[in-house]
């Protein structure tokens, strides 16, 4: 079912070295897509502690939360979903997939495009590819 009004979602880019933290839905929507690690925002948690939690939950590393560097939605069978990704900087923790995710893994940025990405990733790919050069 539906919600009746939209969900908000945070995502976290991880990057380092021209490579970006991805990892594979282990849950709809986009069961078996890669993306960024991050989810819903609970209700009274702000937007970054919730891509803190995130991150942590599906992917076992510590962030620190940086800047907004990309925000859309996304309307279809899964309602409409508000999403507001951050840069991140890992500060601990060692990578694990676990929780919402099947896998996770660092990828070359030039490279995240050969993975079946969730539709809002390539946005978001292409601000970091413009970004880093």
């Amino acid at each position: 079912m539906k919600a009746e009004s939209p969900l908000v979602g945070v995502g976290v880019a991880v990057t380092d070295r021209g490579r970006i933290l991805l990892i594979q839905r282990a849950h709809e929507p986009g069961k078996g897509l890669w993306a960024v690690p991050g989810g819903k925002v609970r209700l009274g948690e702000t937007l970054e502690a919730a891509a803190r939690r995130e991150v942590e939950e599906e992917t076992s590393l510590q962030v620190a939360i940086g800047p907004v560097i990309w925000a859309g939605e996304t309307i279809g069978e899964f309602g409409h979903i508000v999403l507001v990704d951050f840069l991140g900087t890992i500060t601990g923790g060692e990578l694990a997939a676990s929780d919402d995710a099947d896998d996770a893994v660092w990828i070359d940025l030039n490279d995240v495009e050969t993975l079946p990405l969730t539709p809002t990733m390539h946005e978001l790919v292409a601000v970091l590819r413009d970004r880093m050069s």
